[in-house]
């Protein structure tokens, strides 16, 4: 009994452990010329490639939508008015930006 214990708790840790291995990471600046330049990644140094970006407006309407490319970059058009960058790799690893915080 005492076997399965030790190993039941060694599982739930290593599980534990999985869960914040891979943290999303996303920051976004202002380029200066119109244009804002982003970058991602994971904690663990995973690429963000392929990861979903969406840029949505005021009224929480996407007026973007694209991919990370293989560098874990992404790259838009700074739209007019208020704005939110969501970087989403999957449920529990969606990082939103609002356009304010987004600076040179």
């Amino acid at each position: 009994m005492r076997h399965i214990q030790t190993a039941l708790l060694l599982a739930t840790g290593l599980a534990a452990a999985q869960v914040f291995a891979h943290t999303p990471l996303c920051s976004c600046y202002d380029n200066g010329d119109g244009t804002v330049f982003c970058e991602g990644g994971f904690s663990d140094g995973s690429s963000a490639s392929g990861v979903e970006i969406r840029v949505l407006d005021a009224d929480g309407n996407a007026v973007i939508d694209g991919v990370m490319t293989e560098n874990s970059e992404f790259e838009f058009d700074k739209p007019d008015g208020d704005y939110q960058v969501v970087f989403d790799a999957g449920p529990g690893h969606e990082i939103t930006i609002d356009g304010e915080d987004i600076v040179e």
